[in-house]
């Protein structure tokens, strides 16, 4: 079980390497947006499965950090 969380962190990182800045930003705001849509559906009752709104959360905290990352790689190239 130890062996699968580096393959997993690895991956990640080679995501994160193959997309620029610009395009993690625009991930970033369509995750932004279902954030949006998914608390709009919780309050109304129309989501399904209220995960939705914990995996989306993630995701941007994941974004947010694959920008700055990437900020200071490019700045450190520099």
């Amino acid at each position: 079980m130890a062996s699968a969380a580096p393959k997993a962190t690895k991956k990640a990182k080679e995501a994160s390497e193959v997309k620029t800045a610009e395009d993690l930003r625009k991930d970033l705001e369509s995750k932004q947006m279902e954030m949006i849509e998914s608390r709009r559906g919780l309050a109304a009752g129309e989501l399904q499965n209220p995960r939705v709104i914990t995996a989306t959360r993630k995701a941007i905290a994941r974004l947010h950090t694959a920008i700055r990352a990437a900020e200071l790689a490019e700045k450190g190239d520099k």
